[in-house]
């Protein structure tokens, strides 16, 4: 099979991660990258994460072993000319294009799908946490979300949990660090939380997660309940998650074994750890979840509580996964494979 053609759409830190994992993948070629960032700061950006990342800038190619990326200043999806490059798949990862009206033109522009790297704002074609429900995927899907970061973490962690124990209710806590679009000093946005500096305060927000998770694991509706607080650390971030079991014998031995079973199974999904960590630890694993055993404990009768572990070079590899998913099953309209 040929290379799958990308397009990516965003070069902030999960738009490198996405390059630089693809460039290491013989089923990626990437051949179109745009942001409205100089081609010369782009570059020394992706050097800058990657010191082993072996990538020159010629004019406004991005040149590896693997071949060359044509890096565009393009602002709006509406502008960028997919079809001239031949791209099968655009990767939307600005995380400000998140409604169907943004997302559409990208396939009008010339690609066969668009895989969203964040959360949709409203309902689209699909979305596909990968580990979870990726077996819902359909050739007809055009516009895909792969989830966040956050949302898979809590996802795996709440399958392995409930194909194995009866869960009555669960709610999770995102902590999260902080991202690009938070400002570091305090300045007027749209909601009054987020608009205090990112750098210097823990900042309860709200988290779409709970809409998505609930989606793809229907029997969690309406026992579920989900918070966010954005906390000044620039990588790694953390799933707090309590469940309320149905039947009282579940121990923290008995919780850690599903995990440390699933990493036996799914070690590209999941990792599992005795050491007493902390979030800076967390940076380059490139697993969805990473359980902290340590973290574990009975709350109750019949309440545990657990911890996790993620970063978005781990989210990177998912959304390159469901590239993966969509590209086996090929496309039933202009493209008929990729």
């Amino acid at each position: 099979m040929q290379p799958i053609r990308l397009g990516i759409m965003g070069f902030g830190r999960v738009g490198r991660q996405l390059y630089q994992l693809a460039v290491q993948d013989e089923r990626f070629d990437v051949v179109a990258i745009s942001d409205i960032g100089i081609a010369g700061i782009l570059h020394n950006l992706l050097t800058k994460t990657d010191h082993d990342l072996d990538v020159n800038l010629e004019n406004n190619y991005l040149v590896s072993e693997r071949g060359r990326t044509r890096l565009m200043s393009i602002n709006r999806p509406t502008e960028t000319p997919w079809d001239v490059f031949e791209v099968d798949v655009v990767i939307e990862a600005t995380g400000r294009f998140c409604q169907l009206a943004d997302l559409t033109p990208h396939i009008e522009n010339g690609a066969a799908r668009v895989v969203l790297s964040a959360l949709p704002e409203e309902e689209i074609d699909r979305v596909i946490l990968y580990g979870v429900n990726e077996a819902d995927a359909s050739a007809a899907d055009q516009i895909i979300s792969a989830g966040s970061a956050s949302t898979t973490a809590t996802a795996l962690a709440l399958k392995i949990i409930t194909d194995a124990f009866a869960v009555e209710q669960a709610t999770m806590t995102s902590v999260h660090a902080y991202t690009s679009d938070q400002s570091l000093q305090d300045y007027a946005g749209p909601d009054y939380r987020r608009s205090r500096s990112g750098a210097k305060n823990i900042i309860p927000n709200v988290t779409p997660a709970l809409h998505w998770v609930q989606k793809v694991l229907p029997e969690l509706d309406g026992k579920l309940t989900a918070y966010a607080l954005n906390v000044p650390v620039q990588v790694g971030s953390m799933l707090d998650l309590t469940i309320a079991f149905s039947e009282p014998d579940i121990d923290e031995d008995a919780l850690n074994q599903l995990f440390i079973n699933a990493e036996k199974e799914r070690p590209e999904l999941f990792k599992t750890t005795d050491d007493p960590i902390v979030s800076s630890d967390v940076k380059g694993i490139h697993q969805s979840l990473l359980v902290d055993l340590l973290g574990t404990m009975k709350a109750g009768d019949r309440m545990m509580k657990m911890l996790g572990w993620h970063e978005t070079l781990g989210h990177s590899k998912r959304i390159l996964d469901v590239v993966g998913v969509y590209a086996d099953l090929g496309y039933h309209s202009k493209k008929e494979t990729f």
